[in-house]
């Protein structure tokens, strides 16, 4: 963008990209409008110099993160909404100061070569923002608005941080052409081409493969009596919702009714998130209506619950029961939810907003990953739960699929939306379960006490996909691989090479001014006349 652009303009046209980047996530899902949105933002911040580029950073943060997480006060209201949405538009406007402060300083001296520094610095955003504090919220990153776009296949080999980088240079090509094209409109043209083969080649040759034996997995969404923060008022009536429901799949066996494409026999059933508030472990009536259940179906049925421990803290967890009866095993989440499951700093909190009374028992944190041993006709296999927004977190996602001796692992993602209404969260969500199939190249059960739920497949097409608030019951075929992509291999590298080229351009361009500074002549001095 020209210098002499007004910077109350540049203020004006920060606000547009955020705005298309909140059109680009579902449930709008115009993934395309994710690197045009880096451009413009590149665009309005590359030459601004540090101070103006955070300003206006803060506003495209805020006119992105305000509407896309908008689910956040739904029903706790707008302070902590609005405050959840300028904590992570803090991290998009320290990203546009460090791209704006290098820009300014390097665009003289390497010309367009100066725009490497877009990539880096989302990667780099994204890694902070994700990671603090309080273990971060990588929630609407880049990445996870490209489920349906070819740059997803990306995520197979450098991970979710792999697809951020890729739209971020396709969006920096598209800048590139955009800067050239009144005086080199060939060549502007020749990188727009560029832009669009690159994502057209990603998309055909990088294409995940989704062979692997079968299994036939059930999944229960029960419904609950009513939306809101108060959804399981009535915890019975949640609980007997996911009996019936097993108990509908255990008749659809019976009769053989599962479909023309499954042909092996049922092996495991899933339950979401917080389908038994009642703890089943110290209440016998509610351990009594899991067992009816899993007698229906006749094989291991996973359940969602909160236990009453470790007093006087509370627990989320997984809990596989077994035909035959037993104590059920147990996977307990490693990370809960900040403000929402437990309350850090309470005293002080409470000082902005009384909701967080809402929360009147933390939940205590899990240390070990879950894994679940499940028998299939076709052979053994592992599932593995991972609990609500735990899904977002690229290390805890990594760990639970790389376990040593459990490559034949099926992900589950239990989670519970009926606390965000009928908003764009749960398709949000469903993506992010989508990219993760890509990524660790494994079938997903992504299950919602109110939806959405479905099955999807290593490539991250989805089938037998759910409504919202509504009881239904889905059985399918899923392949298991044993195989491990690259983005497994490889772990947090490539993020960390990111950062770490970020870094090293951030300090090379602070020697820059300096040496600019110290070789800048002394301006001459005015003699002193002396007057007798």
């Amino acid at each position: 963008m020209p210098p002499r652009v007004p910077y109350a303009v540049r203020a004006l046209l920060a606000v547009v990209p955020g705005v298309l980047l909140w059109l680009a996530f579902p449930t709008h899902d115009l993934w395309w409008l994710a690197p045009v949105a880096v451009a413009l933002l590149g665009a309005v911040t590359i030459d601004v110099g540090g101070r103006r580029g955070f300003v206006l950073g803060l506003l495209a943060g805020w006119a992105f993160f305000v509407p896309v997480l908008s689910w956040s006060g739904i029903y706790v209201g707008k302070v902590p909404w609005f405050a959840l949405a300028t904590l992570e538009a803090l991290y998009l406007a320290l990203m546009c100061a460090v791209v704006g402060f290098v820009g300014q300083r390097l665009r003289p001296r390497w010309g367009d070569s100066a725009y490497a520094v877009i990539p880096l610095a989302w990667v780099a955003q994204e890694l902070a923002r994700g990671t603090t504090p309080f273990g971060g919220f990588p929630w609407a990153r880049l990445a996870f608005s490209q489920a349906d776009s070819p740059l997803a296949n990306v995520a197979q080999w450098f991970g979710a941080p792999g697809v951020t980088f890729a739209v971020a240079v396709v969006g920096t090509e598209l800048l590139l052409a955009a800067s050239v094209a009144r005086s080199q409109p060939r060549f502007a043209a020749v990188q727009l081409g560029l832009s669009v083969f690159f994502v057209a080649l990603i998309g055909v040759l990088l294409v995940p493969p989704v062979d692997g034996r079968q299994v036939t997995v059930a999944m229960v969404q029960g419904n609950v009596p009513r939306p809101g923060l108060d959804f399981n008022a009535e915890r019975r009536a949640v609980l007997d919702n996911h009996v019936r429901g097993t108990e509908r799949v255990g008749e659809r066996v019976a009769s053989g009714d599962l479909g023309e494409r499954i042909t092996e026999p049922l092996s495991l059933v899933v339950w979401p998130e917080n389908s038994s508030d009642i703890d089943p472990i110290r209440n016998p009536d509610a351990a009594a209506q899991v067992q009816r259940a899993v007698s229906a179906v006749g094989v291991p049925v996973i359940v969602g619950a909160v236990l009453q421990e470790p007093q006087p803290d509370v627990s989320n967890v997984s809990l596989l029961y077994r035909p035959g009866g037993g104590e059920p095993e147990r996977y307990v989440k490693n990370h809960p939810v900040p403000f929402a499951e437990y309350i850090p700093y309470r005293s002080f909190f409470r000082n902005f907003s009384d909701k967080v009374d809402l929360v009147t028992k933390d939940f205590a944190k899990g240390t070990d990953l879950g894994a679940f041993r499940v028998d299939a006709p076709s052979g053994g296999y592992w599932a593995l739960p991972t609990i609500c927004f735990e899904v977002a977190y690229d290390g805890l996602m990594r760990e639970s699929v790389t376990q040593p001796g459990k490559d034949a692992g099926l992900i589950l993602v239990q989670t519970n939306n009926a606390t965000f209404g009928y908003t764009a969260e749960s398709e949000q969500q469903f993506a992010i379960s989508r990219i993760r199939a890509i990524e660790h190249g494994r079938s997903v059960a992504h299950v919602s006490t109110v939806g959405v739920s479905g099955f999807i497949a290593p490539d991250g097409s989805a089938s037998g996909k759910t409504g919202l608030f509504t009881a239904e019951q889905r059985v399918g075929s899923v392949a298991i691989r044993t195989d491990r992509t690259l983005a497994d291999t490889l772990g947090p590298w490539p993020e960390w090479l990111a950062s770490a080229a970020l870094l090293v351009l951030l300090g090379y361009t602070v020697a820059v001014g300096r040496g600019a500074r110290v070789g800048r002549p002394e301006p001459a001095r005015p003699r002193r006349t002396v007057v007798d």
